[in-house]
């Protein structure tokens, strides 16, 4: 008797370690073995997958900027409302996990029962006693259990640990995305700072040549186009004051709701300079697929689809449940004597639905799909995550170049300004000319400006290209 017990026990144990789910495997990505768009003199380092993310803003070496970023962590909603979502993801992991495991109840009751006299127990024929009026106590506790069979439930659980690990990839993908999103727009205030800067040296330099071309038209040797000229040049430099405090405050706005601050209450003092843009290792095509948190989430929920194919398979199997009871039940006050003990042990139910109209066939159809959609999001995760890499890497290898040409030209055309000016106060030539060097010089001096705006910049978006930087 106890070797069948025993055999029975090690049949059901072996049943349900049994998996309906599909083998998984990895979506197939060909990763190139290097990146195409690398500049020369470049080292490619490969960092650890798991090593943990260093301060990549303090390459930058702005220690406003390093107070900024500190208070993403603490501050920011958009964090805090991704923490949330993964602390509920491993909650509906441990609801999954429960499942495993006997469900136990306690219950307790009192009643007034009246028994009538032609109660079912009684014998046609004999005497009755007549109806009966008595309390009831109970108390006990039920069990229910479901042998997971089939893997259903390790299934379920497979699927909601995945889940969960996506959340946290999420978690850390929104951090990196506010980090770099503050970073962007920082530097972008910051390339204002220097247009305002300039624009102020602008409007000086137009208002003395403006002064001139009136001590010149008051003299008889200029002219009232001269004059009227100059006016323009020097109200256009003005506007552009007013449209570019326009634009930083956005960006200053912006960086407030990042740190989590009302924008009425928040400022940051105007600074000028311009650091030059650190580079951070690139790395390899495939260590890009470790580090990316977007494309860490979006593998784990192709995991997560392919665990929910094995649920949804294993409802068209039988579901085994055993059940149980126990307790106390009297109707004095003696309920806790062994003679008011009842226990019971069943049902043992085997349910198999034999129609329902192809539901759970139509659900295992949706599964499937479902894993099909997760593996194209995934692939199409990681393309654009290449994609992305080399767009930047391009972009910052370029932009050194055009850099420093614009530089070139942003001297050349303050020297021919100097020349223009020198040539009108010989009347040599009229305001015209110094008007056209004046729009080449202020034109030159704002893309310089620019394209260092933009080195900073892409330096940032590299980062959460890359994935983040190792420490």
């Amino acid at each position: 008797m106890r070797s069948s017990k025993a055999l029975v026990a090690a049949l059901l144990v072996s049943v349900s370690g049994c998996s309906l789910a599909p083998d998984y495997h990895r979506p197939a990505i060909a990763a190139p073995g290097k990146y195409l768009e690398v500049p020369t003199g470049w080292t490619t380092a490969a960092p650890a997958a798991d090593a943990p993310a260093a301060a990549w803003w303090q390459s930058f070496h702005d220690p406003v900027l390093d107070t900024l970023e500190d208070r993403i962590e603490t501050d920011n909603p958009t964090l805090a409302a991704a923490v949330a979502r993964y602390d509920e993801a491993v909650g509906e992991l441990r609801v999954a996990k429960a499942q495993l495991y006997p469900q136990i109840d306690a219950n307790s009751g009192v009643s007034r029962v009246r028994a009538p006299a032609n109660r079912p127990l009684t014998v046609p024929g004999t005497a009755v006693g007549g109806s009966v009026e008595y309390n009831e106590y109970q108390v006990g506790a039920s069990l229910s259990w479901e042998i997971d069979l089939f893997g259903r439930v390790r299934n379920l659980i497979a699927a909601n640990r995945a889940q969960a690990a996506a959340s946290a990839a999420d978690v850390a993908g929104s951090r990196l995305g506010l980090q770099t999103s503050l970073a962007t727009s920082y530097f972008q205030m910051r390339g204002l700072d220097a247009r305002l800067e300039l624009l102020k040296q602008t409007v000086a330099a137009y208002q003395r040549a403006y002064d001139l071309t009136e001590t010149r038209h008051e003299g008889g040797v200029g002219t009232g186009l001269d004059v009227s000229r100059a006016r323009t040049q020097l109200a256009t430099a003005r506007a552009e004051i007013s449209d570019v405090r326009a634009q930083r405050a956005a960006y200053e706005h912006a960086v407030a709701a990042l740190v989590g601050v009302p924008a009425s209450s928040f400022a940051i003092p105007t600074d000028t300079r311009q650091p030059d843009p650190p580079s951070f290792p690139a790395g390899t095509p495939s260590t890009l697929l470790q580090r990316r948190p977007d494309i860490d989430a979006a593998e784990r929920r192709v995991f997560a689809a392919n665990a929910q194919v094995g649920v949804a398979r294993a409802a068209l199997y039988p579901t085994l449940s055993l059940g149980g009871n126990a307790g106390q039940e009297t109707t004095g006050p003696n309920i806790l004597s062994a003679a008011s003990t009842f226990w019971a042990l069943g049902p043992a139910s085997l349910a198999l639905n034999l129609f329902d109209g192809g539901q759970r066939r139509a659900r295992v159809r949706i599964a499937r799909s479902q894993f099909d959609e997760a593996a194209a999001n995934y692939k199409q995760t990681v393309l654009t995550a290449f994609r992305e890499v080399e767009d930047d890497l391009a972009l910052g290898r370029d932009l050194v170049q055009e850099t420093q040409d614009q530089k070139d030209a942003a001297t050349s055309a303050g020297r021919t300004l100097d020349l223009a000016l020198i040539r009108y106060r010989d009347g040599a030539s009229d305001y015209l000319e110094v008007v056209t060097a004046q729009t080449a010089a202020l034109d030159a001096q704002r893309a310089l400006l620019d394209l260092q705006t933009r080195g900073l910049t892409n330096a940032v978006d590299s980062v959460r290209a890359l994935g983040g930087v190792a420490s």
